[in-house]
């Protein structure tokens, strides 16, 4: 699906679940053949997995097709690979930032903040896959909301919010974001929007939507959007 704007910004972000789909095999190529389908510009990918396959690079394989400028967060490093998310661009990334969102013993988060020189000027990035308990979400938005404030200039923020509380839309509500509303999990049959897009301007996101034909790659659906800044 090719952009009918050439002026827009295509953004996707995708749960891809270490790349194991609903039949339980590891197939990083049919993630990959379905975000090319909708052509974006800009990725941001949660769960990237190298833990338990020697010698497998995901990062380096998305990078080569969807890239080729990339920043990651490698959120759990272990003797036998690592696993974060990533942020990729086809325009070069600049200014990048790794915010830790951890709290307490839970499972680390990190905010990748970035700036990405598109055409249409300076995107300032965030992309993140936050935790799934409230309390725990309700520090990590402290900290989100804080660091998107100081933000001047177009904006986006991007990943896994697991909102099923829908608390993280209010907070964004505030800042004068503009925002996705997509059921995405499970696959499926989805009926929580757990991923999303927000932007600011908020009349920046011109439309978006999913592929339901994602629910065999993955435990979530994708969420893609066109924005114009």
């Amino acid at each position: 699906m090719t952009k009918d704007d050439p002026k827009t910004i295509r953004v996707a972000t995708w749960n891809v679940h270490s790349g194991i789909g609903r039949d339980g095999a590891y197939d990083l190529d049919r993630i990959i053949t379905l975000i090319q389908r909708h052509d974006p510009d800009i990725v941001a990918l949660q769960e990237i997995d190298s833990r338990g396959r020697p010698g497998h690079l995901p990062l380096d394989r998305l990078k080569a097709v969807l890239g080729p400028h990339a920043a990651a967060a490698k959120t759990i490093i272990a003797e036998d690979g690592d696993y974060g998310h990533v942020l990729i661009s086809r325009w070069p990334i600049e200014n990048v930032v790794i915010h830790d969102l951890s709290v307490g013993r839970r499972e680390p988060r990190c905010l990748i903040e970035a700036t990405i020189a598109s055409p249409q000027g300076d995107v300032t990035v965030g992309a993140v896959h936050l935790g799934f308990h409230v309390t725990e979400i309700r520090q990590q938005l402290s900290r989100i909301t804080s660091i998107a404030a100081d933000v001047r200039g177009a904006f986006l923020m991007i990943g896994d919010f697991n909102d099923w509380h829908r608390q993280v839309r209010r907070r964004m509500r505030k800042l004068g974001l503009a925002w996705t509303n997509v059921n995405t999990f499970p696959a499926y049959r989805p009926f929580l929007p757990l991923d999303g897009i927000f932007s600011k301007p908020a009349g920046s996101l011109t439309r978006y939507w999913t592929d339901a034909d994602a629910y065999a790659g993955s435990d979530h659906l994708p969420v893609f959007g066109e924005l114009r800044f």
